[in-house]
């Protein structure tokens, strides 16, 4: 269960955006309150839909070793679900950039103006759930596992989810003009291969949850 979500919960924290948005913050001259409070709206995010989640699949009982079959077919349709989204955006293809449009995102607008609340709302938007994130929640809240384990595990889904914000963070402290380097080269690398992570983020994911559901619902998996 704990690899699988650990998976699962890497594939969710490889988000362009994440990095791009931690750059543009580290870049500031004092950037501390805004990362920090970036931080906290991003694990505000990921901890409250964790936990509605986590309590809606405890609540049908998925976790049950008699609730086999509902277990396993919802681990199959979620990453069936994953696999149409990766063949979709495979099909439609990289957006090409619009220099007209490039900076009028709502995020763009809001990096304008860096500050502690605008950090925090900046944090809520760009953590709001993926499709790897549910994933790899669902498979901790539907694996026959106590209730403090299961909460353990959350945690570290969240920690490895939001990693792309903390760890460059703690990079900076130990040695700012270095990571600052490597955050502008992989800002320059993820424009360019954002929409490749994207899809085989979800073909990944999706494949990985395929096969745990097939395998449960022919009975290899008990």
């Amino acid at each position: 269960m704990l690899i699988q979500a650990v998976s699962l919960a890497v594939l969710a924290a490889l988000s362009p955006t994440a990095v791009l948005v931690s750059a543009a913050f580290l870049s500031l001259t004092n950037p501390h309150r805004a990362v920090l409070s970036y931080l906290a709206g991003a694990i505000v995010m990921t901890a409250i839909f964790a936990a509605v989640l986590f309590v809606a699949l405890r609540a049908g009982h998925l976790q049950v070793p008699k609730r086999h079959e509902p277990r396993y077919g919802l681990r199959l349709g979620l990453g069936l679900l994953m696999l149409v989204a990766c063949a979709i955006l495979r099909r439609r293809g990289p957006r090409q950039p619009d220099p007209a449009k490039r900076d009028k995102g709502l995020i763009h607008r809001l990096l304008r103006r860096p500050g502690v609340a605008t950090a925090f709302i900046i944090g809520l938007l760009v953590y709001s759930p993926s499709l790897t994130f549910i994933a790899a929640v669902q498979v901790v809240a539907t694996a026959n596992a106590s209730v403090p384990g299961s909460v353990l595990a959350i945690v570290l889904v969240i920690v490895i989810t939001v990693m792309f914000v903390w760890l460059p963070f703690v990079l900076y402290l130990l040695a700012p003009e270095r990571t600052a380097l490597l955050l502008r080269r992989s800002d320059r690398w993820l424009r360019s291969h954002g929409y490749l992570l994207a899809v085989a983020g979800l073909g990944i994911g999706g494949t990985l949850l395929v096969v745990n559901g097939l395998l449960g619902l022919t009975g290899v998996l008990t």
